[in-house]
């Protein structure tokens, strides 16, 4: 059995390979673990004493979702919903539950066009139960993944069929919304006060106005790309910068700036909203549970087992990355 100690020891090594991983593929890391890592310091004290002392373990597994879609195939649904397959705007036509989806759609429709909204509400039951049996292990695990669903619900092109600009002539607007604009300015000029963490009473209609959001504004993520391509030389969108040591072609500095001004601060504002709601769920599902205290929990996860899976993660994802896969 390992303790918070060990745990802490074994980070550097784990961490060598995360960022190995990254320097191959990282479009996306960064604005996830910053998400999870901020949404800590929004919870109240009774949760604090449990998830400040492992705010790295939440920061670094922020990420594990995206890794998992190289290795698991029931993974990669889960990170979106192609909202306007299935309704047009305002996309109030959706059967908000699972059974009815199913019966309307079928499983495999749903599997194909995603399964985010629907699959937030299965992680808020899991992490609700892991509370209430105060089992440290599954708790931290779970909570590090939730914050990675709801940060992906935030983001606009995961609710929408042209995730990636393909339908349009836009390959890249992804990674450019919601990796190139936070790496590049969420230092610089991002606003991350959010305040405390609430309760969510209804949690289905809360993720369903979270993505029904995300899907009305993907039109807006792509008309405002292809306007700032309009008024500025072909020669100014892209530069060539390097990373890890390597030259690589990139959505220039000024571009991307002139990108998320068009924009009016979108990207920080739906980094901020998925800030607050991250932590919002991680408290409503502790309150759910029953407010138990945080300070005695069952430590009997933190094994060597479960910290080899996490290294095993990081070898398959990065298998994955060498075989040439492309995230969303």
């Amino acid at each position: 059995m390992l303790t918070r100690k060990s745990i802490r020891i074994s980070l550097p090594f784990l961490c060598s390979f995360l960022l190995t991983a990254v320097s191959l593929h990282g479009w996306g890391f960064f604005a996830h673990q910053r998400i999870n890592r901020l949404a800590v310091f929004c919870l109240p004290p009774e949760m604090m004493v449990l998830y400040k002392p492992y705010l790295e373990y939440l920061t670094e597994h922020a990420t594990d979702p995206d890794k998992r879609r190289y290795a698991v195939a029931a993974e990669a649904p889960r990170h979106y919903i192609d909202i306007d397959v299935y309704d047009s705007m305002p996309f109030r036509n959706i059967p908000r539950s699972w059974d009815s989806a199913v019966a309307r759609y079928s499983a495999d429709s749903l599997q194909r066009n995603g399964i985010l909204p629907w699959h937030l509400e299965k992680m808020m039951a899991v992490l609700t139960k892991a509370f209430r049996e105060k089992d440290q292990y599954q708790i931290l695990r779970l909570s590090a993944d939730l914050g990675h669903y709801i940060a992906d619900a935030h983001v606009p092109l995961h609710a929408c069929s042209n995730h990636n600009g393909q339908y349009s002539g836009q390959q890249g607007i992804h990674g450019l919304w919601e990796s190139r604009i936070p790496e590049l300015l969420a230092d610089k000029s991002f606003d991350y006060w959010v305040g405390k963490a609430v309760y969510i009473p209804a949690l289905q209609p809360y993720f369903w106005k979270v993505v029904t959001a995300s899907g009305m504004a993907a039109d807006t993520v792509l008309k405002a790309e292809r306007q700032v391509t309009a008024r500025m030389p072909a020669s100014a969108k892209y530069s060539f910068e390097l990373r890890n040591g390597k030259l690589v072609k990139n959505y220039s500095s000024a571009f991307t700036i002139a990108y998320d001004r068009s924009m009016h601060g979108m990207v920080e504002r739906r980094m901020q909203l998925a800030i607050q709601g991250v932590a919002s769920c991680w408290y409503t599902a502790w309150v759910n549970a029953g407010q138990p205290s945080l300070k005695e929990l069952s430590h009997t996860g933190f094994s060597a087992t479960a910290l080899l899976d996490f290294v095993n993660l990081q070898r398959q994802w990065l298998h994955g990355q060498m075989l040439g896969r492309s995230e969303e």
